[in-house]
């Protein structure tokens, strides 16, 4: 053996010669197994990866494949047909949103391009790097099967998901409606209430006043969007407000365009808040909009989806709504309807969560998925415990959002995704909002009976860029064109959708020879901030398709922060670059960092360099052991087929045995109840201190040390078993170095009692 353990030598040829065994498979390391005489089960065990962005770099989030990969390795040497599960993600958004910064810096934007045209581009950005996901898990160890990887955009996902629209749909489970979305017109697509957050502003609080019709007198309130106000249809007041007691019934008369509004009574308006009035806009806010429901009022928009305000509000139109809020101000001011403004009012600001952009509330026309049936069996089967999460706060969160849940809008303004298998007939639609681009890239937009005067149909389609369909309009499901007349939606399906359908796309739901052996499946590892939008749709897709929960058990994991607990940012300057730490100490090191190191049930788990290099002295430690052994072994003519029941054992090699013994236990007790860090601590405590520091010495003071080798020989090969999962390259290469061509450890039998 060489005198130090190189990682970065060893770490690729011990990869190269997984792969070139070919045990990622699960058949190939049961072939293995039998051909040197180890046992193997019929059972299965089978882990999802949650899938990466095909062409993302990684980031310190995907240290965590390494506890499913633990798990994994811990079933293949068990003898189970062992399957770590693949797969890269299209990212829609986030993918066309980085795509659309790099047209930026050619001077370019989406805008410049029709639909399809735009989709291949991304789609061919994402082919060219599609690999740089798949080769750094590689860097980490991850020993997943990648001759069975699916991709997002695979043609199968994409009938599977077909499939199960039109199957949703002829259930009566799919509606279009319009309905009151998160739109951001920065990205020109809608965001779910699980995509959005707040952001703390200050705003001006601008008290308007409404005068009320045949009389002096006037109602006053407050509000920071005066540039809505052209579309305000009533104001409402509390029932219990004596104030405005005398008002309730009366008539309000617009400052900016006259409109008479009726002054309505609400239990919703907050007597504390302004001056307990309030403007009723529900075009432009999600409350107004369902008070406007409940009391039969009108829709009126004044901003569009390119986020200009509309000839609805003359004054102002072609402005962005921060461009028109002030010149309403001033107008208000000369009209004498502006009673004062508060320029300190803090409100919390409603924006996206990929830039923080500020999100339009519209209503607009959206293709929508009825919950409560779906959510109805997903909350059962978790009270029955088919599917189990380690800890107990995970199912109270999940069975809590299944209890608030609302119908789930599945249609996104964006290009790159899965198109919508929906079409509209141009004859029977003639109201269509069409965009598009002709051939010497002029944009054209419009209604369709009137582009069709100027324009040629089979140009309108190719240049296709955006269709927007009257609430009212027919349309057919179908995934081919259905006939002369048909354009198809433009709108794709939130990226959800089809990841919610994961662990049935990945194996080949309904008639795949994987489906049919792995489903449902073992374990399911993602972080907690993705509960709501994956694990709870995976478990209703499954359900609704299947009858069966998708997987069995559901590990949820922290977001991994730095040292001091701090979430990692580059204005900190704290990011850690996990391929930067693997060149530096090591994969197994890394891994252990975070798995061992860190506490990754926690709802943030730190990521340490102290720890990590600590880690590396690990690997160095237990490479030097290894080296004393075989030393020593072949000083004292010690030979592998020595065997324990030959020797005459002393108290200190009994006591060894029963504390190995009490080790395997401990190890298989915690890999059970899924406390990672406390199985492998347990064995670096054991190598460490019981081995290294304590028996070791033993034996080497002994005047006969033969039988105690036999016993720290046994020890030690026991300790690298159990610590294969975590710190694989480091355990391979030295089971290589001491066992010869024997049995791979990847494959070898794992130690149980």
């Amino acid at each position: 053996m060489d005198k130090t353990y190189d990682h970065k030598k060893t770490e690729d040829e011990i990869y190269k010669y997984w792969e070139g065994l070919g045990v990622f498979s699960p058949e190939k390391a049961q072939q293995v197994r039998k051909e040197n005489g180890l046992e193997t089960k019929n059972e299965t065990f089978c882990t999802l990866m949650a899938p990466p962005n095909a062409n993302a770099k990684l980031h310190c989030g995907h240290i965590t494949y390494a506890i499913p990969d633990i798990f994994t390795r811990i079933k293949r040497m068990q003898g189970y047909k062992a399957l770590y599960l693949p797969g890269t993600d299209h990212a829609g958004f986030e993918t066309q949103v980085v795509y659309e910064r790099k047209l930026k810096e050619k001077g370019k934007s989406r805008f410049d391009f029709d639909s399809e045209t735009l989709f291949n581009q991304i789609l061919e950005f994402v082919k060219e790097n599609s690999e740089t996901a798949i080769k750094q898990l590689k860097k980490l160890g991850i020993s997943a099967d990648w001759e069975r990887q699916t991709f997002m955009l695979d043609e199968h996902v994409i009938e599977t998901v077909y499939d199960t629209f039109e199957k949703m749909h002829k259930d009566g489970l799919i509606y279009r409606d319009t309905y009151m979305v998160n739109y951001s017109t920065f990205h020109g697509t809608t965001f779910s209430n699980l995509e959005t957050t707040h952001k703390e502003s200050t705003s001006p609080l601008y008290y308007v006043k409404y005068r009320i019709k045949d009389s002096e007198e006037t109602i006053t309130v407050a509000t920071v969007r005066p540039e809505t106000i052209y579309a305000d249809v009533a104001v409402a007041v509390n029932p219990n407000d004596s104030r405005y007691e005398k008002l309730i019934g009366k008539i309000a008369i617009n400052p900016l365009n006259n409109r008479e509004m009726k002054i309505i009574a609400d239990t919703y308006v907050d007597v504390e808040f302004g001056t307990g009035a309030l403007k009723i806009t529900p075009g432009h806010d999600f409350n107004d909009y369902e008070i406007g429901k409940k009391h039969n009022l009108p829709i009126i928009t004044v901003i569009n989806l390119e986020g200009k305000m509309t000839a609805g509000a003359p004054e102002v139109e072609g402005m962005f709504p921060n461009q028109a809020r002030k010149e309403v101000a001033k107008i208000l001011k000369e009209k004498g309807a502006l009673e004062k403004t508060d320029e300190t009012y803090k409100n919390n600001l409603l924006v996206d969560y990929k830039d923080k952009r500020p999100i339009e509330p519209l209503p607009l026309p959206n293709w929508f998925v009825k919950m409560d049936s779906l959510a109805e069996k997903a909350k059962e089967a978790i009270e029955k415990e088919e599917v189990k999460f380690h800890l107990p706060r995970w199912k109270k969160e999940i069975s809590r959002w299944l209890n608030e849940i609302h119908d789930w809008p599945i249609s996104r303004q964006i290009v790159f995704g899965i198109k919508m298998p929906i079409w509209y007939s141009t004859e029977k639609n003639p109201d269509l909002f069409v965009t598009f681009i002709d051939s010497e890239g002029v944009s054209h937009d419009g209604k369709i009976k009137e582009l069709l005067k100027k324009y040629n149909f089979a140009d309108i389609k190719k240049g296709l860029q955006k269709l927007i369909a009257p609430i009212d309009a027919t349309y057919k499901v179908n995934r081919k064109c259905p006939g002369e007349s048909y354009i198809q939606e433009t709108d794709t399906f939130d990226t959800w959708f089809s990841s919610g359908q994961w662990p049935l796309t990945t194996l080949n739901y309904p008639n795949g020879k994987d489906f049919k052996t792995y489903f449902p499946t073992n374990l399911m590892d993602h972080m907690w901030d993705i509960i709501f939008f994956w694990d709870a749709r995976m478990l209703m897709f499954s359900l609704y398709l299947t009858g069966k929960v998708p997987y069995k058990h559901s590990y949820i994991h922290g977001v991994v922060t730095d040292s001091k607990g701090q979430k990692m940012s580059k204005s900190k300057g704290n990011v850690i670059d996990p391929l930067e730490f693997v060149e530096k100490y090591g994969a197994d090191a890394l891994r252990m960092g975070l798995t061992v190191g860190g506490n990754t049930a926690a709802k943030q788990t730190a990521l340490s360099e102290d720890k990590v290099r600590g880690y590396r002295n690990f690997a160095n430690k237990i490479w030097n052991m290894a080296r004393f052994i075989e030393m020593i072994k072949k000083d004292e003519g010690i030979h592998q087929n020595n065997e324990e029941s030959n020797i005459e054992l002393q108290q200190q090699d009994r006591e060894m045995l029963e504390d190995l013994e009490g080790l395997v236990e401990n190890v298989n007790e915690n890999i059970k109840k899924y406390r990672l860090a406390d199985a492998g601590n347990a064995i670096y405590e054991f190598m460490w201190h019981t081995l290294a520091d304590s028996y070791i010495e033993k034996v080497k003071n002994r005047e006969n040390k033969s039988e105690g080798l036999i016993i720290l020989d046994q020890a030690y090969k026991t300790c690298l078993k159990l610590l294969h999962p975590f710190m694989p390259f480091t355990t391979e290469k030295i089971w290589q170095e001491i066992q010869g061509s024997e049995v791979p450890l990847i494959v070898e039998q794992w130690p149980e009692k």
